[in-house]
């Protein structure tokens, strides 16, 4: 049994079918296939069942499924414990960060960790919140920015608390309020992020705790784009503020969210009860340091 068929088992799970795990694990459809099937020999249980909806793990799959995500683990922690022999003169960080505030928030410190650690190698993985949770969970990063709140078998050290700010074209009826309410929210279509973004979840919760079912029209993982289409009329986004740092707001009315029933929370989490890294644990305190200007 080795490392590599066990990171193929856990991409095909986490992506439910082979087709898609394997644009994330770099391997042919074929070799992932190959790659369970020889688990399933060696171990002579069956490990997936298969049908036109994607995968789903057995009960022996799920035994197999927990222990690889923990081998993994492992694996990293060695190296990052062998990596700790060097201090910092090598090694890597594996970061996860999401496209939504990092360029604000992350940029320049990245750019002063690599300044200060230049042997250090940097490895991103971008996408949003809660498939960075995974991410980390799985040993693919080492720590990832997330919204809160975070999920289970996480640790988390607090970066930013930003207030939201709804986006509505200058026609928009409620373009001239003081404070966007919630409420106003079942007036007009609402532009979201893609499927795995936390913002989405934390935006739904809110309207459910008013009873507000907000009309979802277009999803989209750009935020340029999500500009543009309020722009056009295309409907209200809610944002956090940083969103908006260095833009010019051209055709985009910007109103303060009333309320603090919902809030841009960002953190840094890593896996629970782990042994970061030398440059993980000097990519935290270079966070920590600069927080109060975040």
């Amino acid at each position: 049994m080795d490392l590599r068929s066990l990171r193929y088992m856990i991409e095909v799970v986490r992506h439910d079918g082979f087709g898609r795990a394997s644009k994330h694990a770099h391997a042919s459809q074929p070799t992932l296939s190959k790659a369970v099937a020889q688990l399933e020999a060696e171990l002579d249980v069956r490990l997936l069942e298969r049908d036109r909806r994607g995968v789903q793990l057995t009960q022996a799959g799920e035994i197999v499924h927990r222990h690889a995500l923990a081998m993994l683990a492992h694996t990293e922690h060695m190296r990052a414990e062998l990596d700790a022999l060097q201090s910092l003169e090598r090694g890597e960080l594996r970061l996860g960060l999401p496209p939504l505030g990092s360029s604000v928030l992350f940029a320049p410190l990245l750019a002063r960790f690599r300044e200060q650690h230049p042997q250090i190698d940097i490895h991103l993985l971008e996408h949003g919140s809660r498939r960075l949770e995974q991410a980390v969970l799985a040993g693919e990063v080492e720590i990832a920015a997330t919204l809160q709140p975070i999920g289970r078998g996480l640790d988390s050290q607090p970066v930013c608390d930003e207030p939201m700010l709804a986006l509505l074209p200058p026609s928009h009826p409620r373009a001239g309020a003081r404070q966007f309410r919630l409420d106003w929210l079942a007036e007009s279509p609402l532009i979201l992020f893609e499927q795995g973004f936390a913002l989405n979840q934390l935006i739904r919760d809110a309207c459910a705790r008013r009873d507000i079912v907000p009309r979802e029209t277009v999803h989209s993982a750009q935020v340029d784009f999500i500009f543009a289409l309020v722009a056009a009329g295309g409907g209200v986004a809610l944002l956090p503020r940083l969103a908006l740092r260095g833009r010019m707001l051209s055709g985009i009315s910007a109103i303060p969210l009333a309320g603090r029933s919902l809030r841009w929370q960002l953190s840094l989490a890593w896996r629970h009860g782990t042994r970061l890294s030398p440059a993980g644990q000097a990519w935290l305190e270079l966070v920590a340091a600069h927080t109060p200007d975040l």
